[in-house]
């Protein structure tokens, strides 16, 4: 989903990790979005933006019964990925699972990609990220795999309970 990005300017990532055993869709992004970093994020959405989520509402996103969620529109979905959109249609972020045969069984490979959409500099008439997307550049890198991170260990602790 998020390879419809990787043309004209456009910066995409993506970051994966495994977990031994089974994981479903709903389960990544209940843990994805529930950990207390991303709680981090929803809260400065909230207090920030006025836009607020609950963990109700990322459950309904996992259940795929709401295609709104904080500051995010569904731009697609499929049965073990989410692609969604910031409300200022600028970010993606991709979420999704697979499951991965490896040697000592099932395992689940979690993704999380991002893309960020250049728009047209107004003095040149260019596509541009903008200066303040590369000052940050390094900032999202590490904020993207910790991210990751907390959602692989919440999962990690529920699969070894």
């Amino acid at each position: 989903m998020l390879g419809v990005y990787q043309r004209n300017g456009t910066y995409t990532d993506c970051y994966k990790t495994d977990i031994p055993g089974v994981v479903t869709y709903a389960e990544y992004v209940r843990a994805f979005y529930t950990t207390p970093l991303f709680k981090l994020e929803r809260s400065a959405l909230k207090w920030m933006l006025a836009k607020p989520s609950s963990d109700a509402d990322v459950n309904l996103l996992a259940e795929g019964k709401v295609d709104v969620f904080s500051a995010w529109d569904v731009e697609k979905r499929g049965k073990n990925q989410i692609l969604m959109c910031d409300y200022q249609k600028r970010t993606r972020s991709w979420l999704m699972v697979e499951l991965v045969e490896g040697k000592d069984g099932t395992l689940t490979r979690l993704y999380f990609g991002s893309a960020v959409v250049p728009v047209k500099n107004i003095k040149t008439g260019r596509l541009s990220l903008g200066a303040g997307f590369y000052a940050l550049l390094w900032f999202h890198k590490i904020y993207s795999v910790a991210l990751l991170h907390f959602a692989r260990s919440r999962l990690t602790k529920r699969l070894s309970t």
